[in-house]
């Protein structure tokens, strides 16, 4: 087969990562001083020689996130097919903007999106689109909203707008949103910052009493984010409640599940996720827990109408529509030219199958579960609340700083430290790869218990 070698490199890489170190132990001039001794870019260098050079570099001066001890951010081991498919990617450059250049790249994203919209509950008439990322599928929606909340905000901007508009989200929110309020003329200060409860979702109550004053004050409210799996400690706000209150009160009501969407796959986690059907619009990021190459984020909408009057141009320099066919992306998205993102997801589900996925998931929760009893039975205090693959602990006289130096020092795990509704840092553990196991959890927690024992006292 073609891609025979691709797949063989793959695994051994794989391997050889698993058993080698996570943590680098590197600074910026030595880094600075190889590139500056080799790459003046005067004369041209051997191809094979170049390749060498930068995949050790990468081995030596990274901090592995397909590591099966990795345990950080959302960056996950990825799936051979999906690498096979940004290799395929690479080698045609299709350029999504318009149908009638690449017919089949753009179909088989639609058809792609089309099925997670499907499990996400969203009409049929619903329209989606790849994005370079959750940060862009969470502006989209900001736009979208306020072209349908506002009318003359495309054409005249905020001065169209009477009454200064505001958006309502939790502090434990993606903080992509006080970029997008900058980005978008609303300023940071149209962001209103709603009370969150003891495990971390946003307080309705707090949210109303804020609405009902911000209209009695002349402001303009428009738009809820609730957020399936907070990037802190993975809750999950709650989405039924809030599409009824956003329905009573007229405000688009946009689910930010840039992580924690993948669960709706699962018949297991699908129900944490319930009322995500009635959002006007979605994120998801496919490039974390669908486990495929960075970039992949994804965003849906119910009201095809807003997204094209959001982002709708015309010029003549562009092939013209196909009749018969989908819009073209270029009309319908924040991004112009654009890479065939979809495929790596398309190639990924289309060789495991649904069943594939709901495994990796499911046993990506499994061990999540696995991880919070070791935690406990080894006396860590779990202080988060989330049935998605997050754990945040601590125990009293912790020093996180202090503590994670040792671990990545040790090799024993990545780790990150969080503030959860302004308290004081702890551990961060997130499952990120479908290839963590049992033993890694042992490893671990025991090691830890060693590390905390006679190392840190």
């Amino acid at each position: 087969m073609a891609f025979e070698e691709i797949l063989s490199r793959a695994a051994k890489l794989e391997a050889a990562i698993a058993s080698g170190p996570i943590v680098p132990a590197v600074t910026p001039p030595e880094i600075r001083r190889h590139l500056a001794a080799r790459y003046d870019f005067t004369k041209p260098l051997a191809l094979d020689d170049v390749v060498a050079d930068v995949e050790r570099m990468l081995r030596m001066w990274q901090v592995q996130v397909t590591h099966p001890r990795y345990l950080g951010l959302f960056n996950p081991s990825v799936t051979p097919a999906s690498i096979v498919a940004d290799t395929l990617v690479a080698m045609y450059n299709p350029q999504l903007a318009t149908w009638r250049t690449s017919p089949a790249a753009n179909e088989i994203e639609r058809h792609t999106l089309g099925w997670l919209a499907g499990k996400f509950g969203l009409p049929a008439h619903a329209i989606a689109s790849f994005t370079s990322g959750g940060a862009e599928a969470n502006l989209s929606a900001v736009v979208v909203a306020l072209t349908r909340a506002f009318p003359d905000y495309g054409e005249h901007g905020l001065r169209g707008i009477a009454a200064s508009p505001v958006m309502y989200v939790t502090s434990e929110a993606h903080h992509s949103f006080s970029k997008i309020a900058h980005m978008t003329g609303l300023g940071r200060r149209a962001i209103s910052t709603v009370a969150t409860d003891r495990d971390l979702k946003m307080d309705l109550g707090d949210l109303a009493r804020r609405v009902a004053e911000d209209r009695r004050d002349g402001l303009a409210p428009f738009m809820v984010v609730g957020t399936a799996g907070t990037t802190g400690a993975g809750a999950i706000d709650p989405l039924p409640e809030l599409a009824r209150f956003c329905r009573a009160e007229d405000l688009w009501f946009h689910v930010d599940a840039a992580w924690g969407g993948a669960a709706i796959v699962s018949p297991r986690l699908r129900g944490h996720l319930a009322g995500i059907d009635a959002a006007d619009s979605i994120t998801c990021d496919a490039h974390k827990w669908f486990s495929v190459p960075m970039a992949a984020g994804m965003f849906f909408c119910r009201h095809p109408d807003a997204v094209g009057r959001a982002f709708r141009v015309e010029t003549s320099y562009m092939p013209g529509k196909t009749a018969g066919t989908t819009v073209d992306p270029y009309t319908t998205s924040v991004q112009w030219s654009r890479r065939f993102i979809g495929l790596k997801l398309f190639l990924a589900l289309a060789e495991r199958g649904e069943s594939g996925y709901v495994e990796m998931i499911e046993h990506q929760a499994y061990i999540g579960d696995m991880l919070r009893e070791s935690l406990r039975r080894a006396g860590w205090r779990i202080v988060n609340a989330s049935p998605l693959p997050v754990v945040c602990f601590t125990r009293d006289g912790l020093e996180t700083a202090r503590f994670l130096a040792a671990l990545y020092q040790r090799q024993i795990a990545w780790m990150s430290e969080v503030r959860l509704a302004d308290g004081p840092p702890v551990m961060r553990a997130c499952i990120t790869s479908y290839r963590t196991t049992e033993a890694d959890i042992d490893r671990v927690v025991s090691e830890m218990a060693r590390l905390d024992a006679f190392e840190l006292r």
